[in-house]
């Protein structure tokens, strides 16, 4: 067997492969070291690309190959076997390959590994090669029939189950699919049943399975996926076709949940829920993620992606509906401005650093690297885009042309667009350009207004990102609406296309000068800028009709004080003050949307703020003036805190939108109150409260404002037990931590006997704290930096996939000043020099450094 060195991949280098795919039956007989694999897989020559047998495999030691029964010569590789065009049968054959791997000592959560006792897999993206010899890519799709041989009582993989025996199972799945949806879990575990019947009248089984002690965990995650069912038929006709449907909880698991057709694996903390384990954040991210896998039924999974260039087509059209769906349950205009929170917060920081990439990217050395929020997120935004401008009749006819015309195939972004082409006779070729254009658009307006008419003048640009210096105008959807100086709204939300660099609108017949209210909804992920008073951002924030506007005028105000606080000292704006208090105070106003509005700008985002203005951030400087800002807000509202308090008590729990408003607000007040008592509600919360979001909120609370250490230990003896509350624990003492404690306190939880860094959510539970603590990571002792770079370079020989992704921390290391610059770039280098580094984290390490 000989090395084979990672390669870049390119997108214009695509190919078919020399064979098809037509079925593949798989025998697995389990053992934890010496699990047997055997295949046998009917192919079909590609009568457009004839070639080589090529087939993808590593960590496998293979004991046998035929064809059609007869040995056959083959090479390998640590990457590929292959058998050569002259000894291959020029109609179809049966591949048949017996290989052993082991699970047990999978580390790296890819393939086929073992996780407390419980086979599972996860083969998305290139995970089946870690299993057997296959082509494993997406344009191969095959009819799977698996069995199983185990001692274990469940035993379960893709499709229909077709047939059993004592110490052994068969599923059968009769649609088409690659490789990276293939599944397959053995484990004693226990089933939480429901079920289901279509509107095409067949009856779905459904069962989420756990381990013994988590049933009762349950009911929530099932609720949303028969919810979930429901709402795909009713908005998108979209129909479930198996006999049964099938999730697993897994507590090792690198992603948050996997789609496999039938199959669902997710980490655990993604589907279990209780109201005394639970935060009212984890039920909506359940609600969320298993609405988002149980829609990939369609988008993804029966139309799939070509080539991996293409992830943007199942992701952004999988999250842009689970996003849809949220709302639905929830409130629209919550999730928008959520939806928002995380795009800037994810995505705009990978479009204005080194990372930053399209959202269908041209090359790749490591496809797991390119799970990105500009994949996800942004992609999400260039539906709801597409959506704003053909019109939502429009919208889902171009949708049930693409699944008409495309089940059961792998296709591109070019299939998707040609459907909505052909539904509005529109030429699309120019929207089209979001997928291959990096960056995140700036769009200022100017504004004249002349005798009755108001002009609004845009002009968009886009900053240069690796590898694309000049950037063209984009298609830009940009709502509008007007309002007059009396507050009345008389121009309703309006959609301006926009299509060049500069252009203008006009609004004519306008009796006096309104205040126009530009980009509604965020209609478009671009950065606005708008020159703007103070007074005019508090009478939006008090008038405009638009809800994410509104919400917008006060982050703003909130930011430009911020901003004015930590660059001359500039006390805070009374404008700010009073109508941030006139929005508190405001009954009718949702209590969740009020939450919103109290929340202070994150220290990251003043960060970019600085940047984009030309300062270079000090991240002590703004971790202080943001909590002097958090005292003045405590100090101001003090007459009108434990009011909201003790108004918001939402009684008896109820994971719905009503009761988490409720807590979500009071939990932001408490927060406030904490600085003028002391502690003292916060504390009397903490010991009487029956449900995680208020304990967990109260002892936030309490380590926030640097007390709480007795309730900490209380919280630890309560719930060492539950290991996702466990994982609570770990954030939340980092997450709180002042800056110069943070490292500190990181590297003494990494000595905790629950400390494991082999699981994913235990290792982000302290290090995506410590990234999140802006403050504390960005410490001027550079602590942080070395303790992330020296637990990366351990975990990478274990995970890379984790390893890579929590690379990103330092993406944004060009922002500060030449001291931290310079500790950042020694950790990096050091992380790139570290002996057999693996590919995904070797990748993402030099493309950070190619900032």
């Amino acid at each position: 067997m000989t090395a084979h060195a990672p390669q870049t991949i390119f997108l214009k280098d695509y190919a078919e492969p020399h064979h098809w795919v037509e079925t593949a039956h798989l025998t697995f007989k389990l053992s934890p070291r010496a699990t047997l694999v055997v295949s046998k897989i009917a192919f079909k020559p590609n009568a457009n690309n004839l070639g080589d047998l090529i087939l993808n495999g590593e960590q496998l030691r293979l004991v046998s190959v035929q064809i059609n029964g007869a040995d056959v010569p083959y090479e390998t590789t640590d990457t590929h076997l292959t058998i050569k065009q002259s000894d291959l049968p020029q109609e179809p054959f049966t591949f048949e390959a017996t290989v052993e791997i082991s699970p047990e000592t999978n580390t790296a959560l890819e393939g086929l590994y073992m996780s407390s006792g419980m086979y599972c897999t996860q083969c998305e993206a290139e995970g089946f090669r870690k299993i057997t010899y296959y082509p494993d890519r997406p344009d191969v799709m095959g009819v799977f029939t698996v069995r199983v041989e185990s001692d274990l009582p469940v035993m379960l993989s893709n499709g229909n189950p077709q047939a059993s025996g004592d110490g052994w199972a068969e599923w059968h799945d009769p649609w088409p699919k690659p490789a990276y949806l293939f599944a397959l879990v053995a484990g004693d575990l226990i089933a939480h049943s429901d079920h289901f019947t279509t509107i095409e009248g067949n009856h779905v089984d459904l069962n989420i399975y756990v381990r013994k002690g988590d049933e009762d965990k349950c009911a929530f995650g099932m609720g949303a996926l028969i919810d979930s069912m429901i709402w795909d038929e009713r908005v998108y006709g979209r129909a479930y076709d198996l006999d049964i449907f099938n999730i697993v909880a897994v507590d090792d698991f690198n992603m948050g949940a996997m789609e496999n057709k039938g199959l669902n694996i997710f980490n655990s903390s993604c589907v279990l829920a209780s109201p005394e384990t639970s935060t009212d954040a984890t039920f909506e991210r359940v609600e969320g993620i298993i609405a988002h896998e149980y829609f990939h039924n369609w988008t993804g999974n029966r139309i799939t992606c070509r080539d991996w260039f293409q992830l943007c087509l199942k992701e952004g059209l999988t999250v842009y509906r689970d996003q849809m769906f949220s709302g639905d349950m929830r409130s629209h205009a919550v999730k928008r401005i959520e939806e928002v929170l995380q795009l800037r917060a994810r995505q705009f920081r990978e479009d204005n650093g080194p990372l930053a990439h399209n959202v269908r990217p041209e090359s790749f050395v490591e496809i797991n690297n390119f799970y990105t929020a500009t994949v996800y997120e942004k992609g999400a935004e260039i539906i709801g885009m597409l959506r704003r401008l053909i019109g939502d009749e429009a919208y889902y006819k171009g949708c049930n042309l693409y699944f008409d015309r495309h089940d059961g195939q792998a296709v591109t972004i070019e299939e998707w667009i040609k459907a909505f082409e052909d539904v509005t006779g529109r030429d699309l070729t120019h929207f089209k350009q979001w997928y291959s254009q990096a960056g995140t658009p700036r769009l200022s307006v100017t504004e004249d207004w002349a005798d009755t008419t108001l002009t609004l003048t845009f002009t968009q640009t886009t900053p240069a990102t690796p590898g694309q210096d000049v950037k063209k105008p984009q298609v830009l959807p940009i709502m509008v609406g007007l309002i007059a100086p009396n507050g009345d709204e008389v121009v309703p939300s309006t959609v301006l296309e926009m299509t060049e660099t500069t252009q203008s609108f006009t609004f004519e017949d306008l009796t006096e000068r309104p205040i126009a209210s530009i980009l509604r909804d965020f209609s478009a992920p671009v950065i606005l800028q708008r020159e703007m008073t103070a007074k005019t951002r508090a009478f939006l924030l008090a008038h405009d009709t638009d809800p994410f506007n509104t919400w917008e005028m006060g982050r703003m105000l909130a930011k430009d004080t911020l901003v004015a606080m930590i660059i001359d000292g500039t006390p805070p704006a009374r404008d700010y003050l009073d109508a941030l208090k006139s929005m508190l105070s405001d009954d009718s106003k949702d209590p969740a949307f009020r939450a919103l509005c109290l929340a202070l700008p994150s220290q990251d985002d003043i960060a970019q703020t600085l940047t984009d203005a030309g300062v270079t951030p000090d991240p002590m400087a703004i971790y202080e003036q943001r909590e002097e800002l958090r005292h003045t807000l405590a100090t101001e509202f003090k007459d009108i805190l434990p009011g909201l308090y003790a108004a918001n008590d939402a009684g008896a729990f109820k994971p719905d939108a009503q009761g988490s408003g409720k807590r979500s607000l009071r939990m932001s007040v408490l927060a406030l109150l904490t600085l003028n008592d002391g502690g003292k509600a916060a504390q009397t919360l903490f010991e009487t409260s029956d449900n995680m979001t208020e304990q967990a909120g109260a002892l936030t609370a309490l380590l926030s404002a640097g007390t709480g250490q007795e309730e900490l230990a209380s919280f630890y003896a309560q719930w060492f037990h539950d290991r996702l509350v466990m994982d609570k624990w770990f954030m939340m003492q980092v997450a709180s931590a002042a800056p110069l404690d943070a490292a500190r306190i990181a590297s003494m939880l990494t000595e905790h006997a629950d400390f494991d860094m082999k699981n994913p959510n235990r290792f982000r539970a302290v290090f995506g704290a410590l990234h999140g603590n802006h403050g504390g990571f960005h410490a001027p002792d550079g602590a942080a930096y070395k303790l992330l770079a020296d637990w990366l370079i351990k975990l990478d020989p274990l995970n890379p996939q984790t390893t890579a992704r929590m690379c990103g921390a330092f993406e944004t290391w060009k922002r500060y000043d030449a001291d931290r610059q310079g500790m950042i770039k020694d950790q990096l280098n050091r992380i790139l020099a570290t002996p057999n580094l693996s590919g995904d984290t070797t990748e993402m390490v030099t493309r950070i450094l190619g900032a």
